[in-house]
């Protein structure tokens, strides 16, 4: 009997269950909406406990947006200023130390450092920004600046990416965020923002990155121009350079948000389409420890539901977070730690609260502002 190439759900589940690699045809498959939702979700969660059991994690943490004036145009972007419009803003140092003051104060872990790439603002700014809070609250890890802005210090400095970073890292740079990756293939990327690093610019920065040391997240924006193709392309050179690094802990896919956006006629993504990116994520990216369900953008019901359908994090507190609010995200704008745990219990499973790297946090019982670190919970690497 000669058995087809062609995907089908029985040829996945082999493969899943005998923890083989997905293919490019596989992906495109899992995508097709005559596949069936819950059956895909039932793939990934296979590979979800498999490697994280029943936990789901979350973190105490806190944005940073120090300025929203910004020398590119993306055309998904609400967030981004002019540096003369009335909402455009960049903080102070006393406002920065602020901001790192009140993280302590609020038992904060993590602070998530990201901005426009403002025109005025030198490169010695974006590094004092690290150093000031690392000085005064040390406790605090620092995870700072996409691979878009790296870029962009490349060329306010002329150095080299690994000078870059070696200038961060000794500033108190504890690791990268992912955002800024999109979508890789130049097809979309091109028309949704052609000025800023391209797909091979992003990977080759966080490869520089993995290779110093740090840990970096990763990203990929969906429900805009692309389509499946584009999403599956994304994930395997995702999946590439992880082969490669091993530096990747996090995966987020996030929901196109279009409100107030040079793409406002079309609409938000959808809670299916949501959950099916979910899930074909944590199957495609096999060599990922973690897939997140960020709620900001997802909303707290369909990030409940997406801890079933491969995700096992779903974010943290998120004080501050302005950028997806800014393109309509109708999520509040802070969860208090009972009401996150509360989300995960009733999703089923056992909430662990983590720090960025995915250490176990212990809380003073008398004071919760106090914390230890653990070691790292992992099920199945």
């Amino acid at each position: 009997m000669i058995r087809s190439n062609k995907p089908s759900l029985e040829s996945i589940r082999d493969k899943v269950e005998a923890g083989e690699r997905l293919s490019l045809d596989d992906g495109l498959f899992l995508y097709d909406p005559t596949t069936p939702l819950h059956e895909v979700g039932a793939l990934a969660n296979t590979v979800r406990e498999r490697k994280n059991g029943n936990y789901a994690y979350y973190n105490i943490n806190t944005h940073l947006n120090a300025t929203n004036i910004c020398v590119y145009r993306c055309v998904f972007c609400a967030f981004r200023s002019d540096l003369r419009d009335l909402k455009g803003y960049i903080m102070s140092d006393e406002q920065v130390l602020a901001r790192g003051q009140e993280a302590v104060d609020n038992g904060c872990t993590e602070m998530h450092i990201v901005g426009g790439l403002h025109h005025q603002a030198k490169y010695d700014w974006y590094v004092r920004i690290i150093r000031l809070l690392h000085e005064s609250y040390p406790q605090l890890h620092l995870k700072a600046w996409t691979a878009v802005e790296i870029n962009w210090f490349e060329f306010l400095t002329k150095k080299p990416v690994r000078a870059i970073l070696e200038d961060l890292i000794e500033a108190g740079l504890g690791s990268m965020p992912g955002g800024g990756a999109e979508i890789f293939h130049p097809e979309i990327r091109g028309r949704i923002c052609e000025h800023k690093a391209d797909g091979g610019k992003w990977l080759d920065i966080h490869r520089t990155a993995h290779k110093l040391g740090l840990h970096t997240n990763a990203t990929m924006l969906y429900g805009h121009l692309e389509n499946a193709f584009h999403r599956v392309d994304h994930l395997l050179r995702l999946r590439e350079l992880q082969d490669e690094t091993s530096g990747f802990q996090t995966f987020i896919p996030l929901a196109f948000h279009p409100e107030n956006t040079g793409l406002s006629h079309l609409k938000k993504p959808s809670a299916v389409m949501d959950l099916r990116t979910m899930a074909v994520s944590r199957l495609m990216l096999d060599n990922f420890p973690h897939i997140k369900a960020y709620w900001i953008m997802l909303g707290m019901g369909t990030a409940q539901a997406a801890l079933s359908y491969g995700a096992d994090d779903i974010d943290g507190t998120v004080r501050h977070e302005l950028i997806y609010h800014d393109a309509g995200a109708t999520t509040p704008e802070i969860l208090s730690v009972d009401e996150i745990r509360r989300l995960i219990t009733e999703a089923g499973r056992e909430p662990i609260e983590r720090d960025t790297l995915y250490r176990r946090i212990t809380r003073d019982s008398e004071n919760q502002s106090q914390w230890s670190v653990g070691e790292p919970l992992v099920v199945c690497k």
